[in-house]
């Protein structure tokens, strides 16, 4: 095997061991966010409070955030929305947005992304995936000591057409799996939910919602959420 051989077959082997080290390492731990603080002296005075004053003075205009008037824009203190979506559907953009957006028009609301999973025989299936893809490997590698071993000589005819490709063999079992794990992770979900409670499901309605729409549907089930206690009380 010439060198061009060599490093066609090592890619792949490469590619795929670090698949299977990302697949069971754990997820770095969140970054804690230290707040500083300025203590200030009250006895000290201001030595120059014009420069603070030319700041704000220059600071660019804030555009209040649009309230109606039945006190819809106040209810997002203590509220918590829920956006579950699809991680390997590649849907975090529009969950960012949808984020943002919902922080803008509920000030004071607590919007939380995660990704949906998939159903367990799924998750099941994909963790068998990598199993296979080593044993393809390795039988493609060294299975002719495998096959003396076990007493088969000469060995099965399909090892002989998987040997007479190896590097074929190898990149095909390697892009398969792949693809194979993207497809049992996905789910296609975009799962909103308010305070517990779904308000849109994307599964359901086969489509994303849009901006207005899910502010809308947050405001009204947001609302409903301030009047019973109203009502309770009466």
């Amino acid at each position: 095997m010439d060198r061009a051989q060599l490093v066609l077959v090592a890619l792949p082997i490469l590619l795929f061991c670090r698949d299977i080290f990302n697949l069971f390492t754990p997820r770095p731990p969140k970054p804690t966010q230290y707040h500083y603080h300025q203590i200030v002296d009250p006895d000290e005075p201001d030595p120059d409070p014009q420069p603070e004053q030319q700041q704000i003075l220059q600071e660019p205009l804030k555009f209040p955030v649009q309230q109606k008037s039945d006190g819809i824009g106040e209810t997002g203190i203590g509220s918590t929305i829920n956006i579950d979506f699809c991680t390997s559907c590649s849907y975090r953009g529009n969950a960012i947005t949808m984020k943002n957006m919902l922080a803008t028009s509920y000030p004071g609301i607590t919007v939380i992304l995660a990704n949906h999973p998939a159903s367990f025989s799924k998750r099941l299936l994909s963790k068998l995936v990598p199993v296979v893809q080593v044993g393809i490997i390795g039988t493609i590698l060294g299975g002719e000591q495998i096959f003396q071993r076990l007493g088969m000589v000469p060995p099965p005819s399909w090892y002989e057409s998987l040997k007479a490709n190896r590097f074929g063999s190898i990149a095909s079992s390697w892009l398969l799996g792949n693809f194979l794990q993207s497809y049992l992770h996905s789910t296609g979900a975009f799962e909103v939910f308010c305070n517990g409670e779904l308000v849109f499901s994307k599964l359901k309605e086969e489509r994303f919602p849009s901006e207005i729409e899910l502010r809308d549907l947050v405001g009204k089930k947001l609302a409903n959420l301030r009047k019973t206690p109203k009502a309770e009380i009466k």
